[in-house]
């Protein structure tokens, strides 16, 4: 069950890169995700999840832009495999394999960054312009974040 949910972390991750790891540290912080006595215990921090809340809402912000590169370009495409990887270590440590996890995690980035690209295009194609597009991304993303941690066991 844990790749499941690694891997769709990993899409969610391909969408919208800073975001689940923010939505994992809060996991971590709020009790959902145990993590205690890990390499990644500090996702539980008290300021950790504010930190990656703020980066993540910078994100969806500088998103809108037209400067904006694409997700598939090298270091955006990078960051969200390096974002997945790590939201499915999380996922895969409190399930007790962590590199299966995180492997889970990055081949769902890999999906989502594609087909978050293809499902983007096709809206904004759809709306005319890419504003709503986005902002309908965005919102798929949060609401996915959140189901998905809230069916960790």
């Amino acid at each position: 069950m844990f790749y499941v949910l690694a891997l769709a972390l990993g899409v969610v991750a391909g969408l919208r890169a800073v975001l689940v790891p923010a939505a994992v540290s809060w996991a971590v912080r709020l009790g959902v995700l145990d993590l205690s006595g890990t390499w990644l215990a500090f996702l539980g921090n008290a300021w950790i999840p504010w930190l990656l809340t703020g980066l993540a809402v910078i994100e969806m912000i500088t998103d809108q832009l037209p400067s904006t590169p694409s997700r598939t370009v090298p270091v955006q495409f990078a960051a969200r495999i390096v974002n997945g990887a790590l939201a499915g270590a999380a996922v895969g440590l409190a399930a007790g394999n962590w590199v299966a996890g995180a492997g889970a995690g990055a081949a769902g980035a890999v999906i989502g960054t594609l087909g978050g690209r293809a499902f983007r295009g096709r809206l904004a194609a759809a709306f005319g312009r890419d504003r709503p597009a986005a902002l309908v991304e965005d919102v798929v993303a949060v609401g996915a974040a959140v189901l998905i941690l809230a069916a960790l066991p």
